[in-house]
């Protein structure tokens, strides 16, 4: 073969790897923009999740309390004259019902506020992970540019040596 037909041979298969490389940035490029289309799609998700977890501590809470309201009145109902009656004859003012339904609130108070609290940790657990997925992949962009550079440094020695070492 031929110099000349050498060369444009090369120029063909460089033009040709240059064509499918560009195809394959292009192809990329398209999905990266349908991804980023998705974003306020995804952001609405986590957000919905985020409310209805919220919304159903809520209701979780709504619920508990309620049933405690009708426990305690129907305790207050029954024991209290039997407790009141207790009281005045032997505990002298520590064991009234008013102070057992006081303390049966509080309870009830500290138990709806670690069901909010728990649903604000697995709000913050979500947040986090996705704060360190975004950490994770910026990292990783920039691991990869690094072994492209690498890669196309490797490719410039060995081109390098081997014209050195290739006869005219």
């Amino acid at each position: 073969m031929k110099r000349r037909e050498v060369r444009t041979e090369l120029h063909e298969q460089n033009h040709a790897v240059n064509k499918t490389l560009d195809g394959t940035r292009d192809n990329i490029r398209r999905t990266l923009d349908e991804a980023r289309r998705e974003i306020p799609r995804n952001a609405q998700a986590v957000n919905d999740y985020q409310e209805h977890n919220l919304q159903a501590a809520e209701e979780i809470t709504e619920s508990y309390i309620e049933s405690q309201k009708e426990i305690i009145r129907s305790f207050q109902s029954v024991w209290a004259p039997i407790i009141q009656n207790t009281y005045d004859a032997f505990w002298n003012g520590w064991a009234s019902p008013r102070r057992a339904a006081e303390v049966y609130t509080r309870t009830v108070s500290n138990f709806a506020d670690n069901a909010v609290m728990t649903a604000k940790i697995a709000n913050n657990s979500v947040t986090a992970n996705m704060e360190a997925f975004r950490t994770f992949i910026q990292r990783e962009k920039e691991d990869a540019k690094a072994f492209s550079r690498i890669a196309t440094n490797t490719a410039k020695t060995f081109e390098n040596t081997s014209r050195e070492f290739t006869p005219n």
